[in-house]
């Protein structure tokens, strides 16, 4: 049995991290995975934020938009969790 080889990591990594807002993202994919749970995180922080503003007399488009913005923020986050076990199941049904 031959090994395989990955190419186009090292510039898929490097695309994640220019992707990350500019700040150096180290320590691999637990990290990536830890920085993106973070932001998720904190759009939902500001998504209560623009709803306890809203109801103390605030902008109701501020409101809808940052709760839209942690919505669809959390939907990624959970189809990426989705195939990462996609992935292992189908990793772990290989025969060696």
């Amino acid at each position: 049995m031959s090994d395989l080889s990955i190419n186009g990591i090292g510039a898929g990594i490097s695309k994640l991290q220019e992707n990350a807002g500019g700040k150096e993202v180290t320590g691999g994919f637990d990290a990536v995975f830890k920085d993106a749970i973070g932001k998720v995180t904190e759009m939902q922080g500001e998504a209560e934020k623009g709803i306890k503003e809203l109801a103390s007399g605030g902008d109701v488009t501020q409101a809808i938009i940052a709760m839209e913005k942690a919505d669809m923020s959390f939907q990624v986050m959970v189809e990426v969790r989705n195939k990462l076990l996609t992935a292992y199941e189908e990793i772990m049904r290989m025969q060696i």
